[in-house]
């Protein structure tokens, strides 16, 4: 698959209809591997969790997070819950859960998962990113071993999907484009 037709298909998928194949995963995770950091020092680490107690708890402790929010203007705490509700089931089949950590340059880890997630396209696969901060962090990171000299960057969920995803909104092109100055 070309490369901008991979970027221009890639959604998040909170919707999974079958697992990945072993190869896949190492596919998507060798690709990841070649993203670019400072000074080339790689420093993301993986947890690939297919345990479905650990996947369970990771849900849980994003969907009490994600109920905290307070409702936008125009909405009711019933939107924010469903909200939540849906991102909790959104870990619901997944092939896999992998878990980037890293160890000081958490935007090395963000590359890196931009790799996958583009690489999941062309296999015919789909990604939902899932962020904690917070306690909620704190809280992920003591479930998962993670050493106190590294950090959670991210939680990636993969499988077929089971759903298109939803359209992206996008800012017209170029909208945000500035020279020289702001």
């Amino acid at each position: 698959m070309d490369v901008y037709d991979a970027i221009e298909k890639r959604r998040t998928i909170r919707i999974y209809r079958g697992k990945a194949t072993e190869e896949q995963i190492r596919r998507l995770l060798l690709a990841g591997s070649k993203a670019p950091s400072g000074g080339n020092s790689q420093p993301w680490e993986f947890i690939i969790i297919d345990d479905q107690k650990i996947i369970d708890q990771l849900s849980e402790i994003k969907y009490q997070l994600n109920r905290q929010f307070s409702p936008p203007e125009g909405e009711t705490q019933k939107d924010v819950e469903n909200r939540a509700l849906s991102q909790k089931k959104s870990f619901d089949n997944a092939s896999i859960v992998a878990v980037c950590c890293s160890s000081g340059q958490s935007s090395g880890g963000w590359l890196c998962i931009e790799n996958i997630s583009l690489t999941a396209v062309a296999e015919g696969l789909g990604t939902g990113i899932v962020s904690y901060w917070g306690d909620a962090k704190k809280q992920a990171e003591k479930l998962l071993g993670i050493p106190e000299d590294h950090e959670l960057v991210c939680v990636l969920k993969v499988g077929v999907p089971g759903e298109e995803g939803t359209p992206r909104k996008r800012r017209p092109e170029f909208s945000w484009l500035h020279r020289n100055r702001f």
